[in-house]
């Protein structure tokens, strides 16, 4: 049972996108007050990439990304390169799903437009997503260290989920959900493999829909709207592995499940994730599964009794939604409350097995949007450095 082989990512980590240095959160507030140009923000860029690279490796974290810090939102580098994608910063609320948490949020708040992409032609990947992002935090560090490279993208679904599979893409363009995503997913296929070629070895998949599919609520309104949320479930699984088929042995995929990580630290579901455990552990065509464990709205951790042998859960036991510092004593416990479950598992594995299966991380990125989250770059490194002294106390070595 114990030789069942593992891609797991290092044993303490973070999701990806890290708080935005002094000198770039300056330099962003006057790109978006208009005082600078996208030109003049890009050598800040990269001096706040080295500072956050020195953080990651100070604090002995062997997994890095480069904070996300080019970004405005988390999904920003994927659909807004692809032909065939249309912005428009206007739509009306009404073709948003009143049902998808944010989107209710949005109906709530009496909104009559939103700005948001649609799908007005073939979906063509004629411009890289994040090439140049990855060759440069590779000219960073010495070449044995660029598998430790993680790069983060955001889900397929991002924006079907808001739209539905009536209005998010032409119908004279696609005449079903399969086709949409199958183009979707070769333009990643090509993204992944250019990516591959220049030496990246884990892409992280950053997926908050099928958080959504854990809360009561959207399943209820789905249902008042005539919508199978079963079948949209599996849709979305089967567009994550169109995206992971016939990847390299050596690449690891893993997927971050997300409730919600917006301006202020803002959530938009709850809800534990039996609801969709069994489907996701056994279904979904990735390695590594990112699950968010801060707060009682997440449920317990039930539901890992589902996972598979050859699987890996890094628990996000660590919030960056508040400063309150987690600590060891207090990891170490909710670790082994995991082993116990998944010791339980069909079948039912020793607790080495059960150990060898789960690493540790913080919920969410500290800054999912370039705000951030209302912590201080210094709550962000005890945050970390906590993580990483659970990590050697729990596995040794790690």
């Amino acid at each position: 049972m114990s030789s069942v082989p593992l891609k797991c990512p290092s044993r303490a980590s973070h999701v990806g996108s890290l708080l935005r240095p002094k000198s770039l959160y300056e330099k962003r507030q006057a790109l978006e007050a208009g005082q600078i140009s996208p030109e003049e923000l890009k050598p800040v860029e990269d001096e706040a990439i080295k500072q956050v690279l020195k953080l990651q490796r100070e604090l002995g974290i062997s997994t890095i990304t480069d904070g996300e810090l080019r970004r405005t939102f988390f999904f920003d580098g994927v659909f807004n390169r692809l032909e065939g994608m249309t912005y428009i910063p206007n739509r009306p609320i009404s073709t948003f799903k009143s049902y998808i948490p944010h989107c209710n949020l949005m109906h709530a708040a009496g909104l009559m437009e939103a700005e948001t992409v649609y799908c007005t032609g073939k979906i063509k990947r004629t411009r890289p997503f994040y090439v140049d992002d990855f060759k440069y935090l590779k000219s960073l560090i010495p070449a044995d260290d660029v598998k430790s490279i993680k790069l983060t993208m955001c889900s397929p679904s991002w924006f079907h989920q808001r739209h539905g599979s009536d209005l998010t893409y032409d119908l004279s363009v696609y005449e079903s959900d399969d086709e949409y995503f199958d183009d979707l997913g070769k333009a990643y296929r090509e993204e992944i493999k250019e990516l591959y070629d220049l030496g990246c070895r884990h892409i992280q998949i950053d997926d908050p829909t099928f958080c959504y599919f854990c809360n009561e609520d959207m399943i209820v309104g789905m249902e008042r709207a005539g919508v199978d949320h079963e079948a949209l479930l599996d849709t979305y699984i089967r567009a994550i592995n169109v995206i992971t088929e016939g990847r390299p042995e050596d690449l690891m995929i893993s997927v971050h499940m997300c409730r919600g990580n917006y301006k202020g630290g803002v959530h938009f579901s709850e809800g534990g994730y039996g609801r969709i455990a069994i489907k996701l552990f056994n279904t979904l065509d990735v390695d590594v599964f990112y699950l968010e464990y801060d707060t009682e709205r997440a449920g317990d951790f039930a539901p890992l009794v589902h996972l598979p042998l050859g699987k890996v859960v890094v628990l996000g036991l660590v919030t960056t939604k508040n400063p309150k510092l987690e600590s060891v004593e207090e990891l170490k416990i909710r670790v082994n409350e995991a082993v116990e479950v998944l010791c339980q598992g069909s079948p039912k594995r020793s607790r080495e097995v059960a150990l060898n299966q789960l690493a540790i991380s913080t919920q969410c990125g500290f800054a999912s949007v370039w705000e951030g989250n209302p912590v201080t770059e210094e709550d962000q490194r005890r945050k970390l450095a906590v993580l990483v002294e659970a990590a050697k106390q729990i596995w040794k070595s790690a």
